[in-house]
């Protein structure tokens, strides 16, 4: 299974940077010592944005193979539904 729509792509390309982002201030916290509230915000934040960036991630994926299947793809539709749902157990 891979994304095809360009837009998905680059959707998630901005969001990883963000998350890149605010990883690094995280890092930039500690070194200067910021109170733990502060730090604890931060990565509930970052939590945050990782786990939309995964939704988005799955909604492209199911997307992509439930509505444009490669056409070498000898899969049947219920094979593609199991390993789709797999693969959201495995993101949670």
């Amino acid at each position: 299974m891979k994304i095809h729509s360009a837009a998905a792509k680059e959707d998630l390309h901005k969001r990883l940077r963000r998350i890149e982002g605010q990883t690094r201030g995280l890092q930039k916290m500690l070194d200067d010592d910021r109170d733990c509230r502060e730090v604890l915000q931060q990565l509930k934040a970052v939590q945050s944005a990782i786990q939309n960036a995964t939704g988005v991630f799955m909604h492209s994926v199911a997307r992509d193979c439930l509505l444009n299947p490669a056409a070498d793809d000898e899969r049947s539709p219920e094979e593609i539904v199991d390993e789709l749902l797999e693969l959201m157990a495995k993101a949670k």
